[in-house]
This record gives structure tokens, C-alpha cells and sequence, in this order.
């Protein structure tokens, strides 16, 4: 079975302020199948967004969230249940200073997966966004294989192909060694170069090897278009992504 089609809303954060009803038809009317959220404006309330999504069709399969720890727990817990998604993903921004050494990874693997526990004990499931950073060694070692070695196998990965690009690595390569532990990939397009990652451009239009990665991503339930910037329209690029996509 082929991996649904979803859009990080991240990407629409500056029109849906604007236009929250008419954004999500927008999203729905293109044919995405579901959506995953980050950062609530003050004037963008859960509940409604939620309420706007389920009427629309869309299913909302993550949240992009802060970890449930501490002060920050019950912030988390209230937003899923607000949104009715299971996943919670900590998207990892900006650079932790842990992950300039070994001795700070494994005291982020510690904090990762005591957030795994809380998120388990509320029927969630936690996972990790990376960016470049993740992808560069550290004393030799490249963070997400310590990650994916030591962090609680309940803890799933949401790879981001493009920053892995930047990074210099191979973003199917990733994939592979992943495997069933990386259920959501996200898609991107552009110049892809640690020189020059913005502006981004719809998918097929950079220098991304999009059908290598969604060949290479055959264990994904969702593959999620996610554009940080372009330089024309946002609205034509997640359409020609969504139209790109599908057809692979």
C-alpha cells in the first residue's frame, strides 16, 4: 500500500493567520490527505483547527510539539488530545549545544527517552525531527546512528531528506538504514547545498532525486511536503508538490 500524502502546515503559517478556514479547504481541495501541525498562532486555536480539519477530511497524524517534560508536559498532553493525534514529535529547534559532543548526545538520548515514557504512559507516540545538525559527526560519530542505537525503540524517526542532503549525506541511504523506524518522511526541494538551502521550490523542481526517495521510502504510512520558503507563490508550489508527488 502507498504511503498517504500529507502537508506540514508549518508551510502555510503566514497565510493561515490570514485565512484559516479557506487555507485548510485550499489543502483539502489540492488533495493532500492529511496534515501535521507546528506552532499555534495565538489567534489559530486547537480546537478549531481541529474541528476545521475533521470537516474538511483531513487526518491530523502528528504534532509538532514540545517535549512532555516538565513545565512543557502538559502543555503537550492537551494539545494532542485537543488535535486526536497520536504522534507528538519534538521538531528539534533550534541546534542543541549536546549535540557538538558524545557525552551531550547520550544526555539527550536520557531526555528523549524519558519524554518517550510520558508520552507511552498517555497513549502517545514520540518522535524526532531532525535537521542538518543530526547529520554532522560528532567525535566521529554521526548523532542520529547513536540516536537510532540507543534511544528507546518506541521512539520513531520523522526523516527530513533535505536537511540530510545539506548535510552532505545520501538522504535514500538514510532511509534504508532506518527502515520501519522512520513512518513519516519529510519531502522538500531546492539547491539542497549547505552553501544554499532557501529559497525552496516545488518538488521537481531542485535537486532533490525525489522518485529515488520515495522508492527508498516503501515503509512510510506518510510522506509530508514541508516548504520553509519560496520565492513566488506558496500556494502554486505545495499544488505542483502535491500534483509532483502523487504521480510517482
Amino acid at each position: 500500500m502507498p504511503p498517504s500524502i500529507g502537508l506540514q502546515l508549518y508551510t502555510l503559517r503566514e497565510s493561515l493567520v490570514h485565512d484559516l478556514a479557506g487555507g485548510l479547504r485550499r489543502v483539502a481541495e489540492i488533495g493532500y490527505q492529511g496534515v501535521e501541525t507546528a506552532f499555534f498562532e495565538p489567534r489559530m486555536k486547537p480546537d478549531d483547527t481541529a474541528r476545521l480539519l475533521r470537516g474538511l477530511g483531513l487526518t491530523i497524524f502528528a504534532a509538532h510539539t514540545p517535549l512532555p517534560l516538565g513545565d512543557a508536559q502538559e502543555e503537550t498532553l492537551r494539545l494532542a488530545d485537543s488535535l486526536g493525534c497520536r504522534r507528538v514529535i519534538w521538531h528539534g529547534w533550534p541546534e542543541d549545544p549536546r549535540y557538538g559532543s558524545l557525552d551531550g548526545l547520550h544526555a539527550l538520548v536520557d531526555k528523549y527517552n524519558r519524554a518517550a515514557a510520558v508520552a507511552t504512559a498517555h497513549g502517545l507516540q514520540l518522535g524526532i525531527h531532525n535537521h542538518w545538525w543530526e547529520m554532522r559527526r560528532t567525535e566521529g560519530r554521526l548523532p542520529y546512528q547513536v540516536l537510532l542505537a540507543e534511544l528507546d525503540p518506541a521512539i520513531f524517526f520523522e526523516l527530513d531528506t533535505y536537511w540530510a542532503q545539506v548535510a552532505g549525506l545520501d538522504p535514500t541511504a538514510v532511509l534504508a538504514e532506518l527502515g520501519s523506524r522512520a513512518p513519516l518522511i519529510h519531502i522538500k526541494d531546492g539547491p539542497a547545498t549547505a552553501a544554499q538551502a532557501t529559497p525552496m521550490v516545488a518538488l521537481g523542481d531542485g535537486a532533490m532525486d525525489i522518485p529515488a526517495i520515495v522508492q527508498a521510502a516503501s515503509q512510510a504510512e506518510w510522506l509530508v511536503v514541508e516548504l520553509d520558503e519560496v520565492a513566488g507563490s506558496m500556494d502554486t508550489a505545495i499544488e505542483r508538490s502535491y500534483r509532483y508527488l502523487s504521480q510517482l
